[in-house]
C-alpha cells in the first residue's frame, strides 16, 4: 500500500518526510542539467543585468526629482502675479507681474501697491505643499491666503469686461457662501437657483453696490483659488478686488487701484495657466530656489 503526496508516492514504513525528499530528488534527477555558459551568453547576461540596473537607478533618481521639485503644481504657468508682504502681521504689500519664457521669469510691470488682510497673512491652502510654520489660515481670521494659488475666473458688476478669462457677470441674487459646513461653502452661487436659505447666514453678497450703500469692491476683480476643496473652517472668498483707498486693509483678500485691476484681467490668459503668489518676505527668500519664484532684484 502507498500514500500519495501531490505527485510524490510515500512507500510503506517510510516517513512523510522520507517520502517528500525521495520525490523531490527523483524529480531534480529529472530535471535537465544547465550547459556551460558560452562567452556570448556571458556578455548577453552582463548586458541584461547591466541594463537593469540602469533602470533602477533611474527611476529613482526621478523619485528623488519630483520629491524636491517643490513646484510641480504650478509648473505649466507661464504668468505669475506676486505679493510680498514685509512680514506675517502687515496689511500691505507690493504686487509684481511677471511671464515665464522658458526658465525664466521675466517682469511685465512696475510694481503697485496693494492692501491685504487687516491682520495680515496666513498658510493657505493651495497648489503648494502644506507649509507648517507660521500662521495657518482659518475662516474669519481677517488674514490673506499666502501660498501658490490658481486665478479662477473673473467678475464684476459689468455685463462684460477686457479679459480672457472667464467673466461672471454679478447679479443681485449671487452670493459666496463663508459658512463653514455649507454644501456651498467657499463657492459664488446664485440665490435664484440653489434657493434663500442655502445663503442665509452669508456675510458675502457680490453685488455690493446694490446691499451694500452702492459699495465698489467687487466692481472688478477675480477669484483666488484658495481652499478650492473647501474643507471646513480653511477659509472662503478669497478674491483680488478694486481697494477702498490705500489705507483701507480687508478682510482677506488683495485689493489694489482698479486702473491695476484692468489692467490685470486684460493682461492674464487662461492658456498659460496663471497664478497668484502671496508671502512674506523672509518666507520668499527661503522658498524662492525651491518654488523656482522670480528674483525680486530684476524687478525694474
Amino acid at each position: 500500500m502507498t500514500v500519495s503526496f501531490g505527485t510524490f508516492e510515500q512507500a510503506p514504513g517510510s516517513t512523510h518526510l522520507e517520502g517528500i525528499e525521495a520525490g523531490w530528488g527523483q524529480r531534480f534527477l529529472s530535471l535537465p542539467m544547465p550547459t556551460r555558459m558560452t562567452h556570448t551568453q556571458r556578455r548577453y547576461g552582463l548586458r541584461r543585468l547591466l541594463a537593469c540596473a540602469i533602470a533602477i537607478v533611474a527611476l529613482v533618481s526621478s523619485a528623488i526629482v519630483l520629491a524636491a521639485d517643490s513646484n510641480s503644481g504650478w509648473r505649466d504657468s507661464r504668468q505669475m502675479v506676486l505679493v510680498v508682504i514685509p512680514d506675517w502681521n502687515t496689511d500691505h504689500g507690493v504686487l509684481r507681474t511677471y511671464q515665464r519664457t522658458g526658465d525664466t521669469w521675466h517682469p511685465v510691470a512696475s510694481a503697485q501697491p496693494v492692501t491685504i488682510g487687516n491682520a495680515g497673512a496666513a498658510w493657505g491652502l493651495g497648489l503648494h505643499d502644506a507649509q507648517t510654520e507660521g500662521p495657518q489660515k482659518q475662516e474669519g481670521d481677517g488674514r490673506s491666503a499666502a501660498g501658490v494659488y490658481r486665478i479662477g475666473e473673473a467678475f464684476g458688476y459689468a455685463s462684460k469686461t477686457d479679459t480672457q478669462l472667464p467673466y461672471r457677470a454679478l447679479q443681485v441674487s449671487d452670493y459666496c457662501i463663508d459658512v463653514s459646513g455649507s454644501p456651498y461653502y467657499n463657492r459664488i452661487v446664485d440665490a435664484r437657483r440653489v434657493g434663500e436659505q442655502a445663503v442665509a447666514g452669508s456675510s458675502e453678497p457680490m453685488r455690493r453696490d446694490l446691499h451694500l450703500n452702492g459699495d465698489q469692491l467687487y466692481k472688478v476683480g477675480f477669484v483666488i483659488e484658495h481652499n478650492a476643496q473647501g474643507r471646513e473652517k480653511a477659509g472662503s472668498c478669497i478674491f483680488a478686488h478694486v481697494w477702498k483707498s490705500p489705507t483701507d486693509a480687508t478682510a482677506g483678500c488683495t485689493a489694489m487701484p482698479e486702473s491695476v485691476m484692468r489692467q490685470l484681467l486684460a493682461w492674464l490668459k487662461p492658456e498659460d495657466h496663471p497664478v497668484f503668489v502671496l508671502l512674506p518676505q523672509n518666507e520668499y527668500a527661503r522658498l524662492r530656489s525651491a518654488w523656482h519664484l522670480p528674483a525680486l532684484d530684476h524687478q525694474r
